[in-house]
């Protein structure tokens, strides 16, 4: 019987950190994991939307992992987003990533050609045989990926004894119980993560185990905060605290630089974290974005004080 505990909590998305060259920059990848590890969170989501994974080469991901791991010392759940755009590379990935001994690998469909589901299935079943150990996630976010997990994909990817569970990314909290609805048939172990951080309370009335969320790392007490709050019942305070972590999401969005840019400008600016920009095409942090981000450093500010103190 899979352990899936460790899979249950918030899990930030973690970001890809560069140097003033654009490059890799390992020391702030181990600062970033030391960052949130004091924070308290569960587990880290590396090599995915928020770590910039279609803009870096197979080295770059492995040298990014590589440190996460480093630094994590076992101290975290580590899920490492394996998916390129060919099997070849993803497959290279996750072999990578079952000898660090990750606890899972995730995987995106295909982007770009619309691929039928049986050659959907094929490439899943292929990485994950890549890492024959180790868990495998698949990871619904059919609003980027341009195709969505439907039922008869997942019950056929559930033949796989590896898939362990659905990182769910689109926006239908329904999705959340029909994925774990079918995944914990006949008593399977399954768990199945929110992702919108919009609406992370509704995904885990809904049944998530988890969460894993692009902007967790901006805020990860508060994100911690509010599990907390949920599993204690506290439904009303939970949300008042969802409200306030959605209109921060709102300030990280409101410059016209890619929110990762608004999120590390802010990590710069709160915790003297230094993680660089983001990479092109992805629009730069600039200085007509200042008052985007001084308006969600406030309110980064203010909740913390009023929820955490």
């Amino acid at each position: 019987m899979k352990d899936i505990q460790k899979y249950q909590g918030v899990f930030p998305a973690f970001y890809a950190c560069y140097d003033q060259n654009g490059e890799i920059d390992p020391a702030a990848v181990r600062k970033l994991t030391e960052f949130l590890i004091q924070k308290g969170v569960k587990g880290v989501y590396v090599g995915g939307s928020s770590g910039e994974c279609i803009y870096q080469s197979v080295p770059e991901r492995k040298l990014l992992l590589e440190n996460v791991m480093e630094a994590a010392q076992g101290r975290l759940t580590v899920i490492a987003h394996v998916a390129c755009n060919n099997t070849r590379d993803s497959q290279e990935l996750a072999r990578h990533a079952e000898i660090l001994g990750v606890d899972a690998i995730a995987s995106i469909p295909p982007i770009y050609f619309r691929l039928p589901e049986h050659a959907i299935a094929k490439y899943w079943n292929d990485i994950s045989a890549a890492a024959p150990h180790t868990d495998f996630i698949i990871y619904n976010i059919p609003q980027l990926a341009g195709v969505a997990l439907t039922i008869p994909l997942l019950k056929e990817m559930l033949k796989n004894p590896n898939v362990i569970g659905v990182k769910n990314s689109s926006m239908p909290v329904q999705d959340i119980q029909m994925f774990k609805d079918e995944g914990t048939r006949n008593g399977r172990p399954f768990v199945v993560f929110n992702g919108p951080d919009e609406q992370i309370i509704s995904g885990l009335m809904m049944g998530a185990d988890g969460g894993i969320g692009g902007t967790y790392g901006a805020m990860p007490e508060l994100i911690v905060k509010l599990f907390e709050l949920f599993y204690a019942g506290k439904r009303e305070e939970a949300r008042a605290l969802q409200y306030d972590v959605d209109n921060i999401i709102y300030a990280l969005c409101a410059g016209k630089c890619n929110m990762y840019a608004s999120i590390k400008e802010v990590l710069r600016r709160r915790e003297g974290l230094d993680l660089g920009g983001v990479r092109p095409p992805l629009a730069a942090y600039t200085a007509a974005d200042d008052g985007a981000i001084a308006h969600a450093v406030s309110l980064i500010d203010q909740a913390v004080k009023r929820w955490v103190g």
